[in-house]
């Protein structure tokens, strides 16, 4: 039986829309409805119990809303909260962490790998602790980039600036020999061209969007969950607020111009 239902995808910003881009592209009969909670972003300097309370929120939102399963497309929110939202919801919740950390270990060749992320990600320990399960043997360095939301959120992805940030940020890991570095916010594919070449040159970057839309379609697979092929799949948007340039950003993180964009308040 198909299962014409919507996919919910939410994220602090507009930055998981690179992993609503990611799933259009793989599942393109499947609907999508995205939740940016702009009015409240970043979530990567608050606590976990406000991350909770902020994602909880949402969730029950977008289950009002009929989804079928949820995407946690914020890093923040899937170390800190992924856990409550699946005991309290009955449906698939799938976070964006364990993609990117299985591709991390299949690809680094010296087992040095990095992870970039806001400061609550980092804190967590959730990707070094995925990674240490994964492979013991594996050297983490973990370095938290706060001001790179901050960056893409005002559209400085290019210049001098962000490149002055991101060698900053990169001075650890290159020194230690780092070969791979997971993007550990959904932001930072904005700022892969400049976190590249702030990098030592051979250093692989992981954006974890396709894993983490390869997993959604196993998971609707094995779940009986997949939307009939025939079907034309849509987005609709929702978000708690409308930011300066939110066109602009929007259209960079999709690839496309957005529509169908309501503005919600949260209770």
């Amino acid at each position: 039986m198909a299962d014409n239902r919507p996919i919910g995808v939410f994220d602090s910003g507009l930055g998981g829309l690179t992993v609503v881009k990611a799933l259009q592209k793989l599942l393109p009969s499947e609907s999508i409805l995205y939740f940016g909670d702009t009015a409240r972003v970043p979530y990567g300097n608050k606590s976990k119990n406000l991350i909770e309370l902020y994602s909880t929120q949402i969730s029950s939102f977008l289950y009002e809303k009929k989804c079928k399963a949820f995407v946690v497309a914020c890093n923040t929110a899937s170390a800190q909260a992924l856990e409550v939202l699946q005991k309290t919801f009955p449906i698939p919740v799938i976070g964006v962490i364990e993609p990117g950390v299985n591709m991390a270990i299949s690809t680094s060749k010296n087992g040095h790998i990095g992870v970039i992320g806001t400061v609550a990600t980092i804190k967590s320990d959730a990707y070094e602790i995925a990674l240490k399960n994964k492979n013991e043997n594996v050297i983490v360095l973990n370095q938290p980039c706060p001001l790179f939301v901050p960056l893409v959120e005002e559209g400085w992805i290019t210049g001098d600036v962000p490149k002055m940030v991101a060698k900053t940020y990169l001075k650890g890991m290159n020194a230690d020999q780092v070969d791979t570095i997971i993007l550990g916010c959904t932001h930072y594919p904005l700022l892969k061209e400049i976190i590249q070449s702030s990098a030592n040159g051979d250093t692989i970057l992981i954006d974890s969007a396709e894993a983490v839309a390869t997993e959604v379609k196993q998971v609707l697979q094995k779940n009986d969950l997949i939307t009939e092929i025939s079907a034309q799949g849509k987005l609709e948007s929702f978000v708690t607020d409308v930011p300066l340039r939110f066109e602009m950003l929007a259209h960079q993180f999709l690839g496309s111009p957005i529509a169908h964009v309501s503005t919600v308040t949260l209770h």
